[in-house]
């Protein structure tokens, strides 16, 4: 039998599209064209405007709440592979609902694991995502899971900030293995942060453990949404005698007061990744894109090439 070549697309959600850009310009293809029709009360539907049969198709969208960007995905899913698509591949440069990925007390969902099931029942043929919540959720999956590290878009311009007397630091402990990752990298110190919660999203007690003195330090977590934990830690450690503090969080949910929490805060940078886009400009954050490593794994996965070069953490 001949062999057969083939094709892959790159298609985008809705709140992805212009990442779905920068990713399909990289590549080196068109972004392909989604048309999406949308009834009164709100429930809509997508349409693949050109013909995807036998093709492998890359759907980018991030999954952060509200529930529409997940519908999307798995809307995109299945027509897809109702449309015959040889492969279906789910970009999700953001995973959401990842924070539920266990039963931290009685009578509540493990909401990861339900995601997962959901995007494989929908046709997905491979997920590709960046910096899990918790690395445990790859599990969760059947299929083939490539998770990316963000650090190897971090990293770099860390590196080139020359900072002297460079500390990493966690801001809770479940950020640990996170900080001692890019403290080896660095060649740094590395201090952490005890937070208990009164509720979700409220902290009621912060203690640090490490001495920042004369450090320049750098909060390194996979997500920021309210800010709350970021600005806190960073006006504690300038408290402690910090000589400046940066974060690096991969995912900008940015959700609630954030913004104004960042702008009052002692924080003197925020750097983020274009996973998820922002919904307001701030002088304190900076935005690395993504695109260009998530466009050299999909040609990787297209081409059926190691991408073990990517794991760098």
């Amino acid at each position: 039998m001949p062999t057969v070549n083939t094709e892959a697309k790159i298609f985008a959600c809705t709140q992805s599209e212009v990442l779905g850009k920068k990713i399909a310009k990289a590549f080196g293809e068109d972004l392909g064209n989604v048309i999406t029709s949308t009834y009164s009360d709100g429930e809509f539907q997508p349409s693949y405007e050109e013909s995807i049969r036998g093709a492998r198709i890359f759907i980018i969208g991030s999954t952060n709440p509200g529930p529409q960007n997940l519908m999307e995905m798995l809307l995109m899913i299945d027509a897809a592979k109702r449309a015959s698509a040889r492969h279906i591949t789910a970009v999700m440069p953001y995973f959401g609902w990842a924070r539920q990925d266990r039963k931290d007390k009685p009578r509540v969902p493990i909401a990861a694991k339900l995601v997962a099931k959901m995007l494989e029942a929908a046709g997905a043929t491979r997920i590709i995502t960046m910096d899990l919540h918790a690395d445990q959720i790859q599990g969760f999956f059947e299929k083939p899971v490539d998770h990316l590290f963000a650090s190897t878009i971090f990293l770099p311009y860390l590196q080139s900030l020359n900072l002297d007397n460079l500390t990493i630091a966690s801001p809770d402990m479940g950020g640990s293995k996170r900080a001692y990752s890019y403290s080896k990298a660095l060649k740094s110190d590395v201090v952490i942060c005890y937070k208990q919660r009164a509720k979700a999203n409220v902290i009621s007690h912060m203690e640090l453990i490490g001495d920042v003195t004369g450090k320049n330090v750098v909060l390194v977590d996979d997500m920021v949404d309210t800010a709350g934990t970021l600005t806190k830690a960073a006006d504690l450690m300038m408290e402690r005698g910090a000589l400046s503090v940066r974060a690096i969080c991969t995912h900008p949910i940015l959700s609630g007061k954030a913004y104004d929490n960042l702008k009052k805060s002692k924080l003197e940078e925020l750097i983020v990744t274009d996973s998820i886009p922002l919904t307001q400009e701030s002088e304190k954050i900076r935005v690395l894109s993504c695109a260009d490593l998530f466009a050299d794994v999909m040609k990787k996965v297209h081409n059926n090439s190691s991408i073990s070069s990517t794991f760098v953490m």
